[in-house]
């Protein structure tokens, strides 16, 4: 019944024939500098599977290619922006992944909105994967989980405390108490507050700092995106007619079927 069930989206043509042949060449994404986008609703979780399993096969197949073919390190480094990582389905052995494929020249980096999001999918793995991941960059929010984790790796400052103090009567006596004390470098409800144009980073071996985020409207390139320029939206019509076109070196096989009489 569980296969039945894994199964059964299959059922629709659509679906069989975008996966009826390979047209992504997985494998050859750490030959050369290569762009993959891979674009799935992000209210509709009915295919979210099928990005799980282009992740899964990607890892797998370009370690295997770096070992087999490279000698351990691909040519190319291979840097995976998964956004929404909660919303594409759980990615077989992650955990695994997360602290072998960077030695093969391929990074991931996961984009959540809250890591209760992580724990949620990944269970009990959710801290190795976090564990595993050298840098980590909080642009705010305010789930509590993230903003308490955050609040004790930040650790705390030392601050000066002065207490004075004044009695009067028939003589009067002032005194005066100074001590040092911790306080936490940033508190739980200043992290809620946190100024949006501000994010804290978190690198492996570096305390972490407070930055300002990057204005993209100043990057060379952004006067390509559509937020520039309306004219560059990705339009998916173009391609929904796409079907698989051979290659001049394409080795295949012909078949011919004639019908039983």
């Amino acid at each position: 019944m569980s296969c039945g069930a894994r199964l059964a989206p299959f059922d629709i043509a659509e679906l069989r024939e975008i996966t009826s042949y390979d047209e992504l060449e997985l494998d050859t994404l750490g030959d050369r500098k290569t762009a993959l986008f891979l674009i799935m609703s992000d209210t509709d979780a009915t295919f979210n599977f099928l990005i799980s399993m282009v992740y899964s096969q990607l890892f797998n197949l370009l370690c295997e290619k770096a070992d087999d073919v490279y000698g351990g390190r691909l040519p190319v480094h291979v840097r995976c922006l998964i956004d929404e990582t909660a919303n594409i389905g759980q990615i077989p052995n992650l955990e695994k992944l997360m602290a072998t494929i960077r030695s093969r020249e391929i990074s991931a980096a996961l984009v959540l909105q809250a890591k209760s999001q992580l724990k949620a999918i990944y269970k009990d793995n959710a801290d190795t994967i976090i564990g595993n991941c050298d840098s980590q960059i909080f642009l705010g929010g305010s789930e509590q989980t993230t903003l308490k984790d955050l609040n004790a790796v930040l650790g705390k400052e030392t601050i000066d405390m002065y207490n004075t103090g004044e009695s009067r009567g028939t003589s009067q006596s002032y005194n005066m108490n100074y001590q040092k004390l911790g306080h936490d470098l940033m508190s739980i409800d200043e992290l809620a507050v946190m100024d949006g144009s501000k994010c804290i980073v978190q690198v492996r071996g570096v305390r972490p700092f407070l930055s300002d985020k990057y204005d993209l409207t100043q990057h060379p390139n952004y006067k390509y995106t559509a937020d520039a320029n309306k004219g560059n939206w990705f339009k998916i019509e173009d391609f929904l007619e796409h079907k698989l076109i051979l290659k001049p070196n394409d080795k295949y096989t012909v078949i011919e079927v004639s019908e039983e009489e």
